[in-house]
């Protein structure tokens, strides 16, 4: 993939958040996730691509645009796997809470793995913990193994979980252990690319989640030199079937980060919605707007932190009217 890409991209998750951004604490999580996807969608429309949606907003059947298999961009080379959640925290935005992104990952074609919208159980840290942690050792082993690489108390790290019912013994084995937790009440992407960051204040992800959102963290710690394992957890019966069809046989496969993401070239784009442990949210001044957006690229091992003021009135998405943003 050319390197130009990242900064194309960039304006795709910027879009999608300055379009979620006017529906914070408004209490509609749906119009907020329209907005986002329409956005988003419009943007692809200008990136000199042939990319196919590996992981998005569902099937052909379920979602209007962003669906998987659904083709972006201006259909020219390079052959591009799209991984894309235009608003990862949809009751965040509606209930004016932190922790909102816009992402988007992207890899040559076949490189993602294409993950069944079902939950799928996960642990993700930063590069000094590479190797050295495994999804089915003891919390406390890992606990330990974290707690060595980074130099730390156990009691200094911090484990961010899902505050979800099915997560108690998870929580109470982690409390048991000494480490600090941090609950949160959605979107996970977030907090597993900032465990690669010393300064985030994040050491490691625990627990379940969405599957799609497992292969888009892995993308980008696969940027930052970070490490990921994965299981998927189906509930249903149909979910193994949906499994099978989709090429996984074994259920019980332990994905690895380079299972999930196979190429060495990948990109992952982030900008803040409500600000996360990594971006802060958008922000709004006299007809202007101000993104934070995270892009990394990990053949280059380049990361860069994106600043942009954005002049609403001259910006033909928001000028036009082409998403709906009920302003009134």
């Amino acid at each position: 993939m050319e390197r130009e890409l990242a900064l194309e991209f960039a304006r795709v998750t910027e879009a999608a958040a300055l379009a979620a951004a006017r529906w914070v604490g408004k209490g509609d999580k749906e119009a907020a996730d329209d907005a986002a996807v329409t956005a988003m969608r419009v943007m692809f429309d200008t990136v000199a691509i042939d990319g196919i949606i590996k992981i998005g907003e569902g099937e052909m059947d379920e979602a209007p645009m962003l669906y998987i298999g659904e083709r972006v961009g201006t259909g020219v080379p390079p052959e591009v796997d799209i991984a894309v959640d235009p608003l990862e925290g949809t009751n965040i935005v509606a209930k004016g809470g932190v922790g909102a992104i816009s992402v988007l990952a992207a890899a040559p074609r076949g490189a993602l793995l294409h993950a069944p919208d079902m939950y799928m159980d996960k642990i993700a840290v930063g590069p000094k913990c590479k190797g050295r942690v495994h999804l089915d050792a003891p919390i406390k082993e890992n606990l330990k193994e974290v707690a060595r690489a980074s130099h730390k108390l156990i009691s200094e790290v911090t484990v961010v979980i899902l505050d979800r019912p099915r997560h108690e013994h998870i929580v109470e084995q982690v409390r048991q252990a000494g480490a600090r937790i941090r609950l949160i009440a959605d979107g996970d992407i977030s907090p597993a690319v900032a465990a690669a960051y010393e300064d985030s204040g994040v050491d490691m992800l625990l627990g379940i989640g969405g599957a799609p959102e497992g292969v888009i963290s892995a993308a980008a710690l696969k940027c930052l030199g970070g490490d990921f394992q994965a299981r998927l957890a189906p509930e249903e019966p149909e979910e193994i079937m949906r499994c099978k069809e989709m090429g996984i046989e074994d259920i019980n496969t332990l994905f690895t980060i380079d299972d999930l993401v196979k190429s060495e070239d990948v990109i992952f784009v982030a900008t803040g919605i409500t600000g996360s442990f990594l971006l802060k949210g958008v922000r709004y001044l006299k007809r202007k707007a101000v993104t934070d957006t995270l892009v990394m690229r990990s053949l280059s091992g380049t990361i860069r932190r994106i600043i942009a003021e954005h002049h609403l009135d001259k910006k033909p998405l928001f000028r036009d009217n082409r998403i709906k943003l009920r302003m009134d």
